[in-house]
């Protein structure tokens, strides 16, 4: 759901035209004609096709053509789309994206629509309705669902390594030593020779398994890398969330967190940064190439999918304060301000939010949608699977989530800290270069 933006769509998203005019969306009756709908996880393609194939029996009048794209090629057709008018009508908006968009004038505020079509906005699970209202106080998005992170684990080599997956569950983590975290990960890591990375020999150039698998540097939100572990130091992203207009990358807290996560890289127990560019970090672990990753629920399908890998599931590990933490980020359907059929639009919207899709997604046991009841059908249909998910829920259940920063002027900000966290993972600059990219940050809200 969440990948750190690329150069080449936070380019396209300073480019975006103004010529869209806004404005809101318009109750859904006598709607009909086609609509073309965006959305950029393969996984969930075939529930959202349902969906699409129900509403159109539901409504013969309006047809909806799916189109689904790649994490980087989605945002900069999309924006390129806002420039040229070629733009979707309905597209899977993220909390990163919206505020900028919004406040280009490129998206429908669907206010008029809830208010005549009473639609109930308090069937989704506790703040997810909320994320989706601007700062103008206007609402740009219906709820589409949730997740939190968690690690996911290849249980062979987990138990070729002599642990169990009750002490996998169990770990702690500090930024000193890494605590029982890193101990696990170092232990897990294993070179062509066959030592482990706590051996005596261990050759960290020819790794053939490494304990923890590399996706990127995370960018500045640091989702599904370090987010999780940068949180249990009492570390914020911003000063206040949502609408935070200064960063607090320059904390010490937060480099020193840094710090110790590239470190494994230097160490061998993660790859290093250059040997993950085109590659697919899940895939890796498919191949048996990582022990662990770190992801996001959304991921599910796609590592306990793999033939020949069981994969279970455990919670982030414990910080210094004895808690464990996970960013909390939620998708919406948003409409955009140039379609030639808001009517049909919006009617499309509204079914995406309500239960009859949500279900069906809830069904397919790929995400967890937004509605409350929607949730509990999806946790049952991931059990009737045989796959244990109480390691994403126990964080909403606990109250150890914080929520992924919502800020404007996101695809800047990530302009300026995808290539400083790179620079630091790559170990080219120590992670106290990170201040200077926090100044250029913070300038950008002055």
């Amino acid at each position: 759901m969440k990948k750190s933006l690329g150069v080449a769509a936070a380019a396209a998203v300073i480019a975006l035209s103004l010529s869209a005019c806004g404005g809101s969306a318009p109750a859904s009756t006598e709607a009909k004609g086609e609509i073309n709908y965006w959305l950029w996880d393969a996984n969930q393609l075939p529930a959202y096709q349902q969906c699409a194939d129900d509403f159109t029996k539901a409504n013969p009048d309006i047809k909806v053509k799916i189109t689904q794209r790649g994490w980087d090629d989605y945002w900069t057709t999309l924006t390129n789309g806002f420039v040229s008018g070629t733009a979707p009508d309905v597209f899977t908006d993220h909390l990163a994206k919206y505020p900028e968009y919004a406040s280009k004038k490129q998206l429908l505020s669907l206010d008029d629509a809830v208010k005549n079509d009473n639609l109930k906005l308090d069937i989704y699970n506790k703040g997810l309705s909320d994320l989706w209202v601007g700062q103008d106080g206007k609402r740009y998005g219906l709820p589409k669902d949730w997740d939190t992170i968690a690690m996911f684990y290849n249980k062979k080599l987990v138990a070729d390594a002599g642990y169990t997956e009750e002490q996998l569950k169990g770990l702690d983590w500090n930024p000193k030593d890494g605590g029982s975290y890193e101990k696990a990960i170092a232990h897990l890591t294993v070179d062509k020779n066959g030592k482990r990375g706590d051996e005596a020999g261990f050759d960290k150039n020819n790794v053939a398994v490494y304990g923890l698998g590399l996706e990127n540097s995370g960018g500045g939100d640091g989702q599904t890398q370090w987010s999780f572990l940068s949180a249990t130091m009492g570390w914020t992203h911003t000063d206040k969330n949502p609408w935070g207009t200064k960063f607090n990358f320059d904390d010490p807290k937060f480099q020193e967190t840094i710090a110790w996560w590239a470190g494994l890289a230097d160490k061998g127990y993660m790859p290093k940064l250059e040997t993950t560019v085109g590659a697919s970090v899940s895939d890796n672990y498919g191949a048996g190439k990582a022990a662990i990753n770190t992801g996001g629920s959304w991921m599910i399908g796609q590592y306990t999918g793999y033939k020949g890998v069981e994969t279970g599931i455990a919670p982030t590990p414990k910080g210094p304060d004895g808690k464990r933490a996970s960013m909390f980020n939620g998708l919406a359907d948003s409409i955009w301000a140039g379609t030639k059929n808001p009517a049909a639009s919006v009617k499309w919207v509204e079914y995406l939010a309500s239960t009859a899709c949500q279900d069906v997604v809830a069904g397919k046991a790929v995400v967890f949608p937004a509605i409350s009841t929607s949730s509990e059908k999806a946790a049952d249909a991931f059990k009737a699977k045989g796959i244990d998910v109480s390691a994403f829920t126990t964080h909403v259940k606990d109250g150890t989530t914080f929520l992924f920063p919502i800020a404007d002027k996101s695809a800047k900000v990530t302009g300026i800290m995808k290539p400083a966290m790179d620079a630091v993972l790559s170990g080219k600059k120590p992670a106290s270069s990170l201040t200077e990219a926090n100044d250029q940050v913070n300038a950008l809200f002055k």
